[in-house]
């Protein structure tokens, strides 16, 4: 059987990195995949446990000259996940430390080096045309500390190079050290009397460089930091404590706990304005919960015993028992970060491109300086222009922001969906909803309520509408028909009084009867009126109007007396007619399926805006129906909620699951809705648009930067008349790369999409947009 790992792995430079750690695990036998990610730096791995140990894939890793670190098997909250972020703070401290070291001594290095030039003041004992050796040495001096506090880009390219898999720190290690090799040659020059030799000091170019590149990789790991904020942000959701009730001799006591320590089973208690710690059922009292951090709906919803809780959501002005179900990474919060990450974690098919070309970056840019220094050496230029250009070229080519254009985006996109609500599964699905040009939607619980609503209330002569749904409501109240729920249910809203029954009976499929106080009530179809010998009169052609509109009735007669029709259907969700209208108006095909009646599907249709409706659809033909849509040429997402949903929702193109739904229609989906609220829909597809359009921007940019900068860097401007490039212009050019690939990454955090209503405050704080 095969098993799934994700193994997070330290000591990466670029793109070029990710691709030498998938060749290298890739031959060890037994793995069926490996996907390395280089703005998560983690490598998802897929393998036979009878053809191939962890131990070997790490060990491959490890030849492959990276550190894989320890596995996350315990959950997004567990020790490991802890440990991950508590070194990436660390990764980010040491590059601080590094970067100010740098530029101490980067500055007075550069200001005497181009002192020199410029004619700037310098202090006698080290002028180059007086004293040109200690003019030399204190460069030198200066220098030392900066490669020291660059030591990793040798120690790690260098090693690269000698396993024959390149990557950014062996462009860098060769182009600096091809400055700094050079400027030692012109020292000793200088020591033997070469007075021109103090004009070919290199020492502040490989300096700047190796400042200005420690610069760039800072502000990019604060920038990948700042990308996985949403995961950050879901888990400080969680609290740290929960308080156990245990009951023993002495009595009840209340034990506040770690997190960790609370197992399935135990009884925990909730004070008002509490944290629910972890998912279950409640025992006893009543609350109200506010679940908008997890699903985005504004308004508490009532719990009382049976009622689930969610962990991670705001307990209100009642205290709660419940016993909990799911703790650990087994609780809804703790599924949707390990959703979140593995969508970040995943690759788009975009990027398959952008991967290939990492490959085979390096080895191609070390050829073209060489060539470009050895044309220019041939075309007459002297050995400093052809180093110049060598390591101009070394250095302007980095596929860091080529490695950075498809995950940082997917990141942002990824965690900026968490907080509205919704969870894409995968890059994949990302660029598949980009794709999409037509929506179905499942009826009964997608675009309804998922349950009947007393819709019509028809009281007959000397009969009220209170009155009348007063008497069924309280004939209906032992029965465990939906249309009698749905006027129990009117009935409690409106505030009637709901009185006891006496003599109930029920007649299955025709209707019920009872006694209300000395009253003899009949609440059923036209049939069992009939039988009972109610005179219904033209209350028959009411009942005939209101199927025509998808409406199922109940007819009333009160001590034998006809009293008045009420009618239910499951009616729209206040969102739906927006939803629909946002969709058409994206230029999207949509279109309703549904098992119901051809008239009821037409009404609710009609309700939503929806012209295209397929009625009548047994649950095994969804995925038939949605198979020929798929025959035309179109690129389908099916959204539904049901068990009946699931073999659509595998078989569209993009399967969208609501929250509200079961498991196997969410395990089947590729986005999942946390809300029932339809709008969510084109704000997943909006989303995915712009996530696209921000991937295809970075790695234009990321394209293009290369295709133009190595030219450049090569002399080509200089051989028509142009400037040649300065190595610390490139290195400046490099670092702000990818950090501009970051940068147009993390502007899909102003994603807004328009909603129907007020939707509470979401994990990042702000309040949901509203429809205009």
């Amino acid at each position: 059987m095969e098993r799934s790992v994700s193994i997070p792995i330290g000591g990466m430079s670029c793109a070029a990195c990710a691709r030498t750690i998938e060749r290298a695990v890739g031959k060890v036998d037994g793995v069926a995949s490996i996907s390395v990610n280089y703005a998560t730096e983690k490598a998802a791995v897929s393998y036979d446990p009878e053809s191939a140990r962890l131990s070997e894939i790490k060990g491959a890793i490890a030849k492959a000259g990276y550190a894989p670190l320890a596995l996350e098997a315990s959950g997004p909250f567990g020790a490991s996940a802890d440990a991950h972020s508590a070194a990436k703070e660390r990764e980010i401290k040491l590059l601080r430390n590094k970067l100010i070291v740098a530029a101490a001594f980067s500055i007075p290095l550069f200001y005497i080096a181009m002192g020199a030039m410029l004619g700037w003041p310098l202090p006698a004992a080290i002028d180059p045309m007086l004293r040109p050796l200690p003019y030399a040495l204190v460069q030198i001096a200066l220098a030392i500390p900066i490669i020291a506090a660059g030591r990793r880009f040798y120690s790690v390219g260098f090693s690269a190079i000698w396993r024959r898999s390149p990557n950014m720190d062996s462009l860098i290690a060769m182009g600096t050290s091809a400055a700094i090799l050079y400027s030692f040659w012109s020292l000793i020059g200088i020591a033997r009397g070469e007075a021109g030799a103090v004009h070919h000091l290199y020492f502040e170019t490989a300096g700047i460089i190796i400042t200005l590149i420690l610069l760039g990789k800072f502000l990019e790991a604060v920038s990948k930091g700042r990308s996985s904020d949403s995961i950050k942000k879901l888990m400080g959701l969680r609290p740290k404590a929960a308080t156990v009730i245990q009951g023993g001799a002495a009595g009840v006591d209340e034990l506040e706990l770690p997190i960790d320590e609370v197992e399935v089973g135990d009884i925990l208690l909730v004070r008002p304005g509490e944290i629910v710690p972890v998912d279950g059922l409640v025992v006893s009292g009543r609350s109200t919960i506010d679940e908008s951090m997890l699903t985005g709906e504004s308004l508490p919803v009532e719990k009382g015993p049976g009622d689930r809780v969610v962990g991670a959501s705001v307990n209100g002005n009642g205290s709660i028992r419940f016993r909990a179900t799911e703790v650990g990474a087994d609780t809804a919060l703790a599924r949707i970060v390990k959703l979140v990450e593995d969508a970040q974690g995943s690759k788009a098919p975009i990027a398959r491109m952008a991967d290939q070309v990492s490959g085979y970056f390096v080895p191609i840019v070390f050829i073209i300086s060489l060539v470009s220094a050895g044309a220019w050496l041939i075309a007459g230029k002297d050995a400093v222009f052809a180093l110049t250009v060598f390591v101009a070229v070394l250095t302007i080519a980095c596929p860091c922001a080529l490695g950075l254009a498809t995950p940082t985006a997917i990141m942002v996109g990824s965690g900026l969906g968490a907080e509205l609500g919704v969870l894409v599964k995968s890059g994949a699905a990302l660029e598949t909803a980009r794709k999409v040009d037509t929506v179905v939607l499942d009826k009964t619980g997608t675009l309804t309520k998922g349950r009947p609503e007393l819709t019509d209330i028809i009281p007959a002569k000397l009969f009220g509408e209170d009155e009348l749904v007063s008497l069924a409501a309280s004939a209906e109240r032992a029965s465990e028909h939906p249309l009698g729920e749905a006027i129990v249910r009117a009935a409690g809203e409106r505030g009637l009084p709901i009185l006891d029954a006496a003599d109930f009976e029920a007649a299955p499929g025709l209707g019920i009867e009872a006694r209300i106080g000395d009253r003899a009530v009949l609440a059923g179809n036209a049939a069992f009126m009939a039988a009972r010998g109610v005179e219904i009169g033209d209350a028959l052609g009411e009942a005939e109007h209101l199927a025509g509109e998808g409406k199922t009735s109940m007819l009333v007669a009160v001590d034998g007396a006809y009293a008045g029709i009420l009618a239910a259907a499951d009616v729209l969700k206040e969102s739906s007619a927006a939803a629909v209208a946002e969709l058409r108006g994206m230029g999207l095909r949509v279109a309703m399926i549904t098992g119901d009646s051809r008239a009821a599907a037409r009404a609710i249709a009609k309700a939503a805006g929806i012209e295209e409706v397929l009625a009548e659809v047994l649950p095994g033909g969804k995925a038939d129906e949605v198979r020929k849509i798929q025959a035309e040429g179109r690129v389908v997402a099916m959204v539904g909620d049901g068990i009946n949903d699931a073999p659509a929702l595998a078989r569209s193109d993009l399967g969208i699951a609501i929250g509200s739904g079961t498991d196997v229609a969410m395990e089947s989906a590729d986005i999942v809705l946390m809300s029932s609220d339809l709008m969510d829909v084109p704000t997943a597809l909006r989303l995915s648009r712009m996530v696209i359009r921000t991937v295809k921007q970075n790695l234009f940019w990321a394209f293009g930067y290369n295709v133009l900068g190595i030219p450049v860097a090569a002399g080509l401007l200089y051989a028509f008349g142009g400037p040649l490039l300065d190595p610390i212009l490139a290195a400046a050019a490099m670092s702000l790369s990818s950090v501009s690939v970051l940068a147009n990454a993390l502007r899909l955090r102003r994603f807004s999409p328009p909603r129907l209503m007020p939707r509470g405050k979401g994990p990042r704080g702000e309040a949901k947009g509203e429809l205009p």
